[in-house]
């Protein structure tokens, strides 16, 4: 049966790519990104900067899909971070005939598990990192592995494939390829090295290959994001100096560590960090930008009907590395939010639980947030980043976690 699905599937891939739409990626410059976290910053500023240096381009990420800087119609939205091969053509076509000339894509380990982008002719695939996440469906980490390193072995000999090898899969992930293989990194010994000089609360200065960058976005996460965004700009023939002055203009995707300050001087940050290592990274991230005196205050929680595995890991990093962690509803789906509340505190010791608040309700947990951060201190709210729902038993309601912070500071 497992055999005769993937030939339906491989049929319905070749219908689509061949006959339907007429192959439109052999039209386009398609580059994947793939990997745990920073798929969707890494895509979303690459296709800024080809928009800047007046390139036609398209995007397809997980927040949202567009074509020469507008969003595209309801007809060709696609329901999910890769679309299947049908939807995925089918915009592609799109972008041919709006004369795009580039498309930078989120490629995620479902879709090359399902063979969702069988057929497509890429130029470049980038490799952002590997952690913990979709174990429910992948089942263990290797499996998980596998379906990224698909990706890689697809890419023709005449494309890219670009790897963080500062990620211990970094090497791993280009054994073995057609594609042209380059690194990038903040070790030693990359075709694109890295430097910080500093992380602060306004930004990031940064030196990539001896050019000196100052950026807006936070954090040395971002500094990754923002070194795979620099090679793989050049490897696709970019002028240097004009994207260096692109990428010290662009503001975060939305629910991408996107923040700004209270009118008491506290720093709030939303993102869409809702795994093990994203979680980590970003509250590592919030930690090189906070003053000295300040504190940080996380609010998070994790998705039911997901990958039960990761609630205590999830909550011993958020109670480790916060001064005080409220712990609430994320996307509960069809579970009890308490429930899954007592799934991530299985994970806490005694000194942990003197730092956690339980508050079920997310709205309540962001209005307590705000009732008790001082001047200085940063408020992360994880998990849900540019998602403006929440889905409760089959519903799914209106909720922004950047709308409900204003709101509560507006009040």
């Amino acid at each position: 049966m497992l055999k005769n699905l993937k030939i339906k599937r491989r049929i319905i891939t070749f219908l689509a790519r061949m006959h339907f739409f007429g192959n439109p990626s052999s039209k386009l410059k398609v580059v994947g990104v793939t990997g745990t976290s920073g798929k969707t910053t890494t895509v979303t500023l690459l296709y800024r900067i080809a928009l800047s240096l007046g390139y036609k381009a398209g995007l397809i990420s997980t927040v949202e899909n567009l074509i020469n800087g507008e969003k595209i119609e309801a007809s060709y939205n696609v329901p999910s971070t890769t679309p299947d091969p049908i939807f995925l053509n089918k915009l592609l076509n799109k972008m041919v005939k709006e004369g795009c000339e580039y498309v930078f894509m989120e490629v995620s380990s479902h879709a090359m598990d399902q063979n969702r982008v069988a057929g497509v002719h890429f130029a470049g695939g980038i490799f952002t990192n590997l952690s913990q996440d979709h174990f429910d469906y992948h089942k263990n980490f290797e499996n998980y592995f596998k379906a990224k390193k698909k990706f890689f072995r697809m890419l023709p000999s005449d494309s890219f494939a670009l790897s963080n090898t500062d990620d211990k899969y970094g090497d791993r992930i280009l054994e073995g390829i057609e594609a042209q293989k380059y690194s990038y990194g903040f070790s030693d010994g990359e075709d694109f090295h890295g430097e910080i000089g500093k992380l602060y609360s306004g930004g990031s200065e940064l030196i990539f290959n001896n050019n000196e960058i100052k950026s807006k976005l936070l954090g040395k996460f971002n500094a990754y994001n923002l070194l795979s965004v620099f090679s793989a700009s050049s490897l696709l023939g970019f002028n240097e100096e004009n994207v260096i002055k692109i990428i010290e203009t662009v503001e975060p995707p939305r629910g991408r560590f996107e923040h700004f300050t209270s009118p008491n001087g506290v720093l709030i940050i939303v993102d869409y960090a809702h795994k093990p290592d994203a979680l980590e990274k970003i509250l590592l991230a919030v930690k090189e930008t906070k003053q000295a005196d300040g504190r940080i205050i996380s609010v998070f929680g994790c998705g039911g009907d997901r990958d039960v595995t990761k609630r205590p890991i999830m909550a011993k990093i958020g109670a480790k590395l916060s001064d005080m962690a409220i712990f609430t509803s994320d996307n509960p789906r069809s579970e009890d939010p308490e429930k899954i509340i007592n799934d991530m505190k299985e994970g806490l010791d005694i000194e942990d639980f003197q730092k956690v608040k339980n508050i079920p309700n997310r709205r309540e947990a962001i209005l307590e947030a705000v009732r008790i951060a001082e001047k200085g201190d940063i408020i992360l709210c994880a998990g849900k980043g540019h998602e403006d729902y929440q889905e409760i038993n089959g519903v799914k309601y209106h909720f922004d976690d950047m709308e409900e912070f204003k709101k509560a500071y507006a009040k």
